[in-house]
């Protein structure tokens, strides 16, 4: 399985996990999905990171999606507001999550690079 496939399966056991956690203040029942769902989380996280991810990559992109999909999914389900200056932290998360992984793909073609000209 692929380490984006896995980093999938932590953002959306964090999230449901922490969905549950305010689902479980009017219905106590939800703290077993909370516990295997932060759990869970943790080890698909760690699969990640096995598999070669950067951990700079691999726990931005996870807690910034985290973020964004809570923010979002809590105004739906739970009635919270949902304003545009919200929004603009969104956006603004994603842009800096971008800018993460497009760094980290530059230093591994230059890691690349620098590689090759020590084999020549």
């Amino acid at each position: 399985m692929s380490a984006w496939v896995l980093l999938l399966g932590a953002i959306f056991t964090e999230v449901t996990a922490t969905l549950s956690l305010k689902g479980a203040l009017d219905h106590p029942a939800l703290y077993v999905v909370v516990v295997l769902g932060y759990a869970a989380s943790f080890v698909f996280l760690a699969m990640v990171l096995r598999r070669g991810m950067a951990l700079g990559v691999a726990y931005g992109i996870w807690a910034a999606c985290g973020v964004v999909l809570t923010a979002i999914l809590s105004a739906f389900l739970f009635g919270e507001a949902f304003t545009a200056l919200k929004a603009s932290g969104i956006v603004l998360i994603a842009a800096g999550v971008a800018f993460v992984e497009l760094g980290a793909q530059r230093a591994r073609r230059s890691e690349a690079m620098t590689s090759a000209e020590a084999v020549v």
